[in-house]
């Protein structure tokens, strides 16, 4: 009740500007709400964190609005048609045990082809994968909401 008392008596305060009374009175509510609310609400106002970014840094608490993302990488930039090679890389902000798609890149469209891999514990993947389409092949990930960057692989 003290902040609030104190913010009281800035407002009616007569020498101050307007607008470092109102930048006092938003922060007194902030931390007012960080008391009822708890100190994770508290620390993410705070901070002034904006929509997406991670807060687990700074209050150890995982945000909810951390964005999905992967990567991916191939063992081989170039194989023997229908020769197995590996697709592998890690998932950021995907649940274990999410289902990934590999998919390529036909003409202009990209094709979800019949590999699958799912995410670990640890947050990896990793697929075998033949192609038997010869020429340059753009591969690339997808699950859980996030794309990952095209692979290259060239099947001669």
């Amino acid at each position: 009740m003290l902040l609030v008392e104190g913010c009281l008596q800035l407002r009616e305060g007569n020498s101050m500007n307007k607008a470092f009374r109102r930048t006092t009175v938003a922060a007194a509510v902030v931390l007012s709400a960080s008391l009822v609310l708890g100190t994770a609400a508290g620390a993410y106002a705070a901070t002034s964190a904006q929509p997406g970014e991670a807060v687990a840094a700074k209050t150890g608490i995982v945000s909810a609005l951390a964005e999905p993302a992967l990567t991916a990488a191939s063992n081989a930039s170039s194989v023997k048609a229908w020769q197995e090679f590996r697709v592998s890389g890690k998932a950021e902000s995907i649940a274990a045990g999410t289902k990934l798609t590999l998919q390529q890149k036909q003409r202009s469209k990209w094709v979800s082809l019949p590999a699958v891999a799912v995410v670990n514990k640890s947050g990896s993947y990793s697929l075998r994968v033949k192609l038997g389409l010869k020429g340059k092949n753009q591969l690339r990930i997808v699950g859980g909401r996030a794309v990952s960057p095209v692979v290259n692989v060239t099947v001669r």
